[in-house]
C-alpha cells in the first residue's frame, strides 16, 4: 500500500502513525508506506482533527460530566478519553491532570442513583410514558402516577424531570431522586412543545414553575450590589443601580418558597419593598431565626 500523500524520505517521522495510532510502517524497497495490520483488521482514520487547545477542552467536559452525574456514560466515553490523552502525550503535551486542576464543588446535591438516572433518561429519548411512584417531600406522601417525560434539568446541583402528568392533566417538575420507575408502558409518551415548556417552566421564579402572577421588588445595600448585581435569579429580571449605590431588582414568579430561600441568605442587605405577601413571609421567617436565638 502507498499513497504520493504519504511517501516521505527514510527515517522521517510518520505524523499519522504517531498521532493516530495507524498501523502503517515505511517500505524503503517501494519507498511507500504499507498496512502493518492483520488482513482482517479494519482501520478507519478519524474525519475530525483537533488542536491541543480542543483536545484539553474535551477531557475537561468529560470530566464536568463526570462530576455532575458519576457513571454516567464512562463506559463509552473511557475509550475516546484515552485515545486523547495519547494523541497528547505523542504530541508533546502534558500529561493531563484534570482531576487535580479541575473542581466542582456542588453544595446541597442530594444523590441519585446511576441505574434510575439511565432509566428515566431512556424513556425520555425514546419517547414512552412510565408509570411511577412518586414521594412528595411536602406532604410526605407516595401517588402512583402515569408521566410522559419531557425534559431532564440539571438545576442548583440536583436533577429534576419535567414532565406531563396524567393523573393532575398538567406539567409537573418532579425531584429525580424522589421517583421510582414502576413501568415503562408501551404507549408513546405525550409531546408537549418546547414554547410551552419553557412558557411554563422558564417564565416563573426558579423550580417552582407556573405562570408568574406577581413581581418581587427588592432593595439591596450598597455592599452587596457590587455582588448582585452581577447575579442572574431570572432570565426576566429588570435591576437598576439607585443614586445611593443600592440596588434594586425587579423578578417575576408564581411561588414563595424558593424565593424566599434565596432572599434571606442576603439577611440585612436586602429589604422586601412589594408585594406585601412576599415581604410578610420573609418578616415571619426573619422573626422565626431571630427567636431561635433568644435567652
Amino acid at each position: 500500500m502507498s499513497s504520493p500523500a504519504l511517501t516521505q524520505p527514510p527515517g522521517a517521522p510518520c505524523t499519522i502513525c504517531d498521532y493516530l495510532d495507524t498501523p502503517l510502517e515505511y517500505d524503503r524497497e517501494r519507498n511507500g508506506w504499507r498496512f502493518t495490520g492483520k488482513l482482517t483488521q479494519r482501520y478507519e482514520i478519524p474525519g475530525l482533527w483537533f488542536s491541543p487547545e480542543e483536545l484539553y477542552a474535551l477531557l475537561v467536559s468529560h470530566h464536568l460530566l463526570n462530576e455532575l452525574q458519576p457513571g454516567l456514560l464512562r463506559r463509552y466515553i473511557d475509550p475516546v478519553k484515552d485515545k486523547i490523552e495519547d494523541v497528547l502525550r505523542k504530541h508533546g503535551g502534558a500529561a493531563p491532570d484534570i482531576a487535580r486542576r479541575v473542581r466542582i464543588l456542588q453544595m446541597a446535591a442530594r444523590p441519585t442513583d446511576l441505574q434510575r438516572f439511565r432509566r428515566f433518561a431512556s424513556t425520555l429519548l425514546e419517547r414512552k410514558r412510565v408509570r411511577v411512584l412518586y414521594h412528595g417531600r411536602e406532604r410526605d406522601q407516595t401517588t402512583e402516577r402515569v408521566i410522559s417525560p419531557q425534559r431532564l434539568v440539571y438545576y442548583r446541583s440536583n436533577w429534576y424531570l419535567d414532565a406531563w402528568c396524567h393523573l393532575r392533566r398538567g406539567l409537573r417538575s418532579f425531584s429525580l431522586d424522589r421517583l421510582h420507575l414502576v413501568e415503562v408502558r408501551d404507549d408513546p409518551a405525550r409531546e408537549i412543545g418546547d414554547s410551552r415548556l419553557d412558557k411554563h417552566f422558564a417564565t416563573a421564579y426558579g423550580i417552582f414553575a407556573g405562570k408568574p402572577d406577581s413581581t418581587a421588588v427588592l432593595r439591596f445595600t450598597p455592599s452587596a450590589t457590587r455582588w448582585v448585581a452581577d447575579e442572574q435569579w431570572h432570565p426576566a429580571q429588570q435591576g437598576k443601580i439607585l443614586k445611593d449605590g443600592g440596588f434594586e431588582l425587579r423578578i417575576p414568579y408564581s411561588d414563595l418558597t424558593e424565593l424566599i430561600m434565596d432572599i434571606l441568605k442576603y439577611g440585612p442587605d436586602v429589604k422586601v419593598l412589594r408585594p406585601k405577601k412576599l415581604r410578610d413571609a420573609v418578616a415571619a421567617r426573619l422573626s422565626g431565626a431571630a427567636a431561635q436565638y433568644r435567652k
